[in-house]
């Protein structure tokens, strides 16, 4: 059965990695796993659509792109993935009603304090519209489902679990020695740390990050960081990191994912403190390599990582209580191996992506007539 995928934030195949991108592609190779071939409508981005006048005649040749290629590849459902204020989707609700299929929603989102303001106003009010047209709408955080039920019936509201393919992120051992040799950290307890340099919250929790660490080796501690990732802050941040950690650190550059579950299976703990982190899909990839977790208990984390279970999770704004949390995981090596293996059965348990999104398929089948 054919299905739309449409994204309106950003296409799938976009060449900038984020969390967004990598979630909504998990998404898609399960729904294509499960027998539901994919069909992008458009490739249309309605981003800032609300403040971009130069866009709304291309929002309607958008849609009739859109109708145009449902028709012809005959798709039986509009599945839009992540529609939101400053991305709202315009088209899937047009073409689902125009051919008389089910629209549904993946990570949608709710957010009332955005029509208050001329620049959001209207990308509210149309996020609104789309909310209301989808016949479910999902999502992979529970702060978006306490939010969606003000203006959704709960029967039209379904929490998902966000998931990742645990196996692509397996404990290699043979790759770990090969690393730590190539890093010359002999048996040094090496910290790993993944993001990209944007200059917004990724780049202030890795210099909050080198700051706490920082402390922990001018108290004695033995360790060595490992930072995947790039971006227009690398200077800055490689000057923090030079200052706060002279000779005990590496920068690695981007890393393809599909070569991030060697380097976190290279190190002993993964710390990024994700100050106002959304989901962060990186802590999921890093515990299924058997890496125990120091974040912060803000935004998304709390419900991709246990805490004292599988990570230690410190309160948003308590530089001491982060700072202590990596000094125990740095000290602790029975710690960090116990939490290190329940952290990659929790991930095997809870976020497969092929349980937790196969519910969607199932769902997505069920309204086309096919279950």
């Amino acid at each position: 059965m054919k299905i739309a995928l449409y994204a309106p934030f950003k296409p799938l195949d976009h060449p900038a990695p984020s969390g967004d991108r990598t979630i909504g592609r998990e998404l898609a190779a399960v729904l294509e796993e499960k027998g539901l071939a994919c069909v992008t409508p458009t490739r249309f981005r309605s981003r800032w659509l609300s403040a971009r006048p130069l866009l709304w005649p291309q929002a309607l040749a958008a849609r009739r792109e859109a109708l145009e290629v449902a028709r012809r590849e005959g798709v039986r459902a509009f599945l839009t993935y992540h529609a939101y204020y400053k991305s709202p989707d315009v088209v899937g609700p047009y073409v689902a009603a125009r051919l008389g299929i089910p629209y549904l929603i993946f990570q949608g989102v709710y957010s009332t304090k955005t029509r208050r303001r001329l620049a959001t106003r209207l990308g509210f009010v149309l996020n609104k519209r789309s909310l209301l047209a989808a016949r479910i709408v999902f999502s992979n955080r529970r702060l978006d489902v306490a939010n969606l039920l003000r203006l959704l019936p709960g029967e039209r509201v379904a929490y998902v679990r966000p998931g990742i393919d645990p196996g692509a992120f397996a404990f290699d051992a043979a790759a770990r020695r090969e690393l730590r040799r190539r890093w010359d950290v002999g048996d040094a307890p090496v910290v790993v740390t993944a993001a990209m340099f944007r200059d917004d919250v990724k780049s202030r929790s890795l210099a909050y990050l080198f700051l706490r660490l920082g402390e922990v080796a001018r108290a004695g501690r033995p360790f060595f960081l490992v930072v995947a990732g790039d971006g227009e802050m690398r200077g800055p941040l490689a000057e923090l990191a030079e200052r706060e950690l002279p000779g005990r650190h590496l920068f690695l550059g981007l890393v393809a994912r599909e070569d991030l579950g060697a380097v976190f299976g290279a190190g002993d703990l993964f710390a990024f403190p994700g100050i106002r982190e959304s989901l962060g899909m990186v802590y999921l990839e890093a515990q299924a390599a058997g890496l125990p977790v120091v974040a912060l208990a803000d935004g998304g984390v709390p419900e991709v990582v246990a805490h004292g279970r599988t990570g230690l999770l410190t309160p948003p704004g308590d530089a001491l209580a982060y700072r202590d949390a990596l000094a125990r995981l740095v000290a602790d090596k029975g710690l960090r191996r116990s939490m290190g293996e329940a952290a990659s059965l929790y991930v095997r348990a809870e976020h497969d992506r092929a349980a937790n999104y196969g519910l969607v398929a199932g769902v997505v089948r069920r309204l086309a007539g096919e279950g």
